[in-house]
């Protein structure tokens, strides 16, 4: 049975700097899709960053945020830097194994992560 499990979130002052990891299990990623998604409460799950053999990135984490995964852990990063207010949300991971698929969409994925939770104050 495939898990991804989220840790890393926390409470940090803007400026600062957190890293979420996402540890899978019951499978094999690493010639998955895998990626960030943030989610604030009464909006859409929003995409921050993806990678698979490249890496992608929303507008809002490009030059802050840094994605990457350690295959032979079966882990998968979020490295967040210079963090502002404006990016407090509940963080998933996400996995797929179909190829060819947009990355930043989120009903693409096959499994998510629990989340957790990234507070930034101002």
């Amino acid at each position: 049975q495939v898990q991804l499990v989220e840790s890393g979130g926390g409470l940090v002052q803007a400026g600062g700097s957190l890293r979420l990891s996402c540890a899978a299990s019951g499978r094999t990623f690493s010639s998955s899709g895998m990626g960030w998604f943030r989610q604030v409460p009464g909006k859409e799950r929003e995409f921050v960053a993806a990678i698979k053999r490249n890496t992608y990135y929303a507008d809002s984490a490009k030059g802050r945020f840094t994605i990457s995964r350690d295959n032979a852990k079966n882990t998968m990063y979020l490295q967040m830097n210079s963090l502002k207010a404006e990016d407090t949300a509940i963080y998933y991971c996400a996995a797929t194994f179909r190829p060819g698929i947009p990355l930043n969409r989120a009903n693409e994925y096959d499994y998510w992560g629990q989340g957790t939770q990234v507070t930034v104050s101002s």
